[in-house]
Formats: structure tokens, sequence, C-alpha cells
């Protein structure tokens, strides 16, 4: 496919470090745009494998990954053919009775399930339309001078060396990114990591005798338990990845079969018949708990040579599903950033550093805050009861009132003006709750003194 861009700029010659979600979309935004994208990847190609280890084989995809795949004409595919919507929460409780959380009561947007493999199968079978992206896999970034363009990768696949340079770096190279180790010895770069105490495992829920889905697929489903949460998301194959969340001491004590099915039984048992005690012990017993870490960064760029993306420049902990999407919403920002400067690299980077911190920042903070919400909080009235007051209030008045998960995952607002948006509706809320208070208490102390 030729590019058609309409420009008059030179072709800038990018790298883009990394070829996972986040790193294959922005190849196809700037392949788009005429310049001419080369992938390094430390791993084989993805689509030569079943599965990539350690991380979670399926996703949330809600707006602002939608709007990113739109950008690339991918999005309407991506839910025809292999997304499964979820309308809401669909919550089991400990006695094996359950009850629904819609995510919008109002007009019913919903989240869409998406396999990870398959997403990043298609963003990088869409790259080969382009005669302007090459892809190099098991290619190892070992060295880096960032404010030269100047990288030395090895073959994983055998001892040589490659060196490479390039107009414009991108790090889109994960959590753990090489292209960030790199930036750490840059003056004035500020970093900080987290790991939470919690670790999670993966599971599954086979099909039904029938081959069908065992429980209502168009739900997030989830076990809360206070301390600690099992959920299940669907997959096409009418299976489901069920992820347990747990501190990391209490996967430790459970080191027999009879202890799994002690602590499941308790707390999981209608989960046990879903999976099967069989199954459940072999496949717990057949992996180890994975950590969560949280990844804070800034500024994201050196100089007009190089630039973080993605969970190199902002990982953040799963449980607002929005470490795809903001990877994603990545790419949007920066090809309204190359459109709005006319590629001029120093400006677009130097805009996108400034710029987009607050709000990745904001992410990362609710991230932390929603697995309080899913593991404790979704069982307690207070909490039903402010989520039925805020569902009445956007029927009510919904060009004010946007309740906090409707514009984080059904809108583009920015992260940093949903956190605002809700803070003023605390405020609020909790004027309306006192105010009610004097008013409830001023008609008891009328009817006692008359």
């Amino acid at each position: 496919m030729t590019p058609q861009n309409g420009r008059k700029n030179k072709s800038l010659d990018i790298v883009v470090v990394g070829a996972g979600l986040v790193g294959s979309l922005e190849a196809l935004y700037l392949a788009k745009r005429g310049h001419q994208v080369r992938i390094y990847e430390y791993r084989e190609d993805i689509r030569k494998t079943p599965s990539v280890r350690g991380k979670s084989i399926n996703l949330a995809l809600s707006m602002r990954g939608r709007t990113a795949l739109q950008g690339v004409g991918l999005e309407e595919q991506m839910i025809r053919d292999h997304g499964i919507p979820m309308i809401g929460r669909y919550i089991h409780k400990v006695d094996g009775s359950t009850y629904i959380i819609p995510y919008d009561a109002r007009t019913n947007q919903c989240i869409y399930s998406v396999g990870r493999n398959y997403l990043n199968s298609l963003l990088l079978k869409e790259s080969e339309k382009y005669d302007n992206v090459v892809k190099h896999f098991n290619h190892k970034l070992i060295n880096a001078d960032l404010r030269k363009g100047a990288l030395t990768f090895q073959k994983t696949e055998s001892d040589e060396t490659v060196e490479v340079s390039a107009d414009l770096i991108i790090g889109a190279d994960g959590a753990y990114s090489a292209v960030r180790k790199a930036m750490m010895k840059e003056p004035l770069f500020n970093y900080s990591q987290k790991y939470i105490e919690h670790g999670y495992m993966e599971l599954c829920i086979p099909p039904g005798e029938d081959g069908e889905f065992q429980m209502p697929p168009h739900y997030l489903h989830i076990w809360p338990r206070g301390n600690f949460m099992l959920i299940a998301l669907p997959n096409q194959d009418r299976t489901w990845t069920v992820t347990l969340f747990m501190p990391f001491a209490k996967f430790s004590e459970i080191d027999t079969e009879e202890k799994l099915l002690t602590f499941f039984g308790k707390y999981f048992a209608d989960a046990v018949t879903l999976i099967g005690r069989k199954r459940l012990v072999e496949d717990f017993f057949a992996a180890s708990a994975s950590s969560l870490v949280s990844v804070k960064c800034r500024p994201y760029n050196v100089k007009d040579k190089t630039l973080l993306i993605g969970d190199a420049a902002h990982a953040v902990v799963p449980f607002y599903g929005q470490g795809m999407n903001s990877g994603f919403e990545d790419c949007t920002i920066l090809n309204e950033l190359f459109q709005k400067h006319n590629d001029d690299v120093e400006r677009i980077l130097s805009e996108f550093s400034s710029m987009r911190w607050k709000d990745v920042f904001a992410i990362s903070d609710l991230a932390m805050y929603n697995y309080v919400e899913m593991r404790d909080l979704v069982t307690r009235p207070s909490y039903l009861f402010r989520k039925s007051v805020d569902d009445f209030l956007f029927w009510l008045i919904p060009e004010l009132w946007v309740p906090l998960y409707n514009s984080v995952s059904f809108t583009n607002m920015p992260y940093s003006q949903c956190v605002r948006n809700r803070q003023m509706q605390d405020k609020i809320f909790k004027f309306l709750i006192s105010f009610v208070g004097l008013l409830t208490f001023g008609g008891i102390l009328y009817l006692s003194l008359t």
C-alpha cells in the first residue's frame, strides 16, 4: 500500500522498539503518514506462538482503544469478528447467589472482551500492506545512545549484533522497557515503580457439555471477597479466562491439593463446579502467581530523538481495564500532534511529554483504587446506593453528570478531567447527603416538639 499523506516534508526514518499491541499500532499510524518504519521485537513473531507468556490472553477494549483502532481502519473488523460485548459486572456472592451491576444503565454502552494474540496479529498483518514497514523479530536491545538515535540489537538466535540508527526512536517495549532503562541515565528523568502485594494467576472455565458458555457471556464476572477476588472474561471459543487476584502470602499458603480445594470450596464454590476440580488443581499448581507493577515516569522524550509510549511510559495495574486503552490513546494523540505540527518531531515530542503525564498518572491512581472497589466495595450497600444516585443523575442531566466509570470507559475525556469531575461530584453528593440529613433531623425534632 502506498501511504497517502499529502505532506511535502521528507519521510522520517523511525525505529519502533516493541511489536506488541501499542508498538504495532503506532507503526501503522506512522506508516500511514508516509514515514519509513522499522520494528524491532525481542520475542518471535506472535503469530507463530499460541500465547504470550506472562500476559493475560484477553483484554477489555473500551472507547479510547476503539477510537485508536478506528484511526487505522480496524475498529469495525475487530468488534465484528472478535469482540464479545460485556454490558456490566456479574457479581457472584459467597452463598452462590448473583446480581448484576450494569456499566451504563442509561444507554447500555459496553466494553468488549478481545483476545490479545488476535488483536496483535491483526495489527501486524495490517502492517504488511505497507511497503514502508519492515519487521525484525528476535532482536534484543542491548545498548542505546538515545541522543544520537543509535541502537544496538543482538539477534536472540545467534551472537550477531546489529547497529541501527534512526531519525526517531519510539520505545513501546512494555513495562520492563529496555529503552526506558537507557533513558534513566538522562538528567532530570524521574522514574518510580510500585509492585502491589497482590499477584495474579490465570485459570480457565471450559465450555459446557453442549459446547456453549457455562455462564451468561455478556458480562465481566466477579467473585469479590474483600482482600482477594476472582474475575472471568469470555473468549470466542466459549471458554472463560479466569484470573485469581490475591496477596502473594495467601498464594504461598496454598501448597497442597487439599488446601486449594478447601479454599475454593469456601470462597468460590460455584467456580469449582464450572472449572472442574481436576482442572483447577492441575492449572493452579502448573503455574505460579505473577506480579503486578505500576510505572510512572517523566519526561517521555529525549530531545527530538526518543519517545516512550504505552506500558514503557506508564504501566498500570489492570483493574480499570485501561492498560491497552491508554497505550492506544497515546497513538491517537501522537497522530494528532504529527498532524498539528506537520511532522516537526521536536515540537511533537515536547508537547506530548508535557501534556500526557497528568492523564496517565491519573489513570494509574484510578486503577489502584478500582482494585479495592472490585474486590470489596461492590458488595457494600453504600457503593450500590452511590451507584444508583450516579445512574439517576446521569439519566436526568447527562450533559452535566457523567459517572466516573462512564467517563473513563465510554468517552475520550482526558483521564485527569474524569478525576476532577468525580471530585466535584463527590462534593455535591456529600452536600446533598448532609442536606437531606439536616432536613430529616429537623423533621424529627419538629415532630418531637409538637
